[in-house]
């Protein structure tokens, strides 16, 4: 028991924790530190798709952060990173895509979702509701004899 109370309180200390990828790439100073790193968790590993480059430990995704820190220093501007990455990978490298005629159902679809979900439960709503069978005579009649019996 005490052991699974030492392994409880293991996991809530070490589940909030995230290791990063640490780079030994030298920049020239903070500012583009910060701003390489933040630029790099934008952008999402071709291989591994659900990691970002910051994340992900595959050489692809290195080679890409090395390339994004290379240009930051170099003095690119955001954008003219994004567009490089984008023109070698598409938007798919984008975690936020653009809107564009592609991806406009991809960023309207939570909200047409949203629309037919209530228009359907309006609907619901709204219907007539069937009143309740009416008994005739005889049916009454049973349903008292029914009642009346006791078990």
């Amino acid at each position: 028991m005490r052991q699974l109370c030492r392994f409880i309180l293991l996991l809530i200390i070490v589940l909030p924790l995230r290791a990063e990828i640490v780079d030994t790439w030298q920049f020239k100073n903070a500012e583009n530190q910060e701003r390489a790193v933040n630029l790099a968790k934008q952008l999402r590993c071709p291989q591994c798709q659900n990691q970002n480059l910051v994340e992900s430990t595959s050489p692809i995704a290195r080679d890409l952060r090395l390339e994004v820190y290379r240009m930051v220093d170099e003095g690119k501007s955001n954008d003219e990173i994004v567009t490089f990455m984008t023109s070698r990978f598409g938007d798919f490298v984008l975690y936020k895509p653009r809107l564009n005629a592609q991806t406009a159902l991809l960023w309207f679809s939570p909200f047409i979702l949203l629309l037919i979900a209530l228009l359907a439960i309006w609907r619901y709503l709204r219907r007539p509701r069937s009143p309740a069978a009416q008994l005739n005579e005889q049916q009454k009649s049973q349903l008292a004899e029914l009642l009346e019996k006791k078990p």
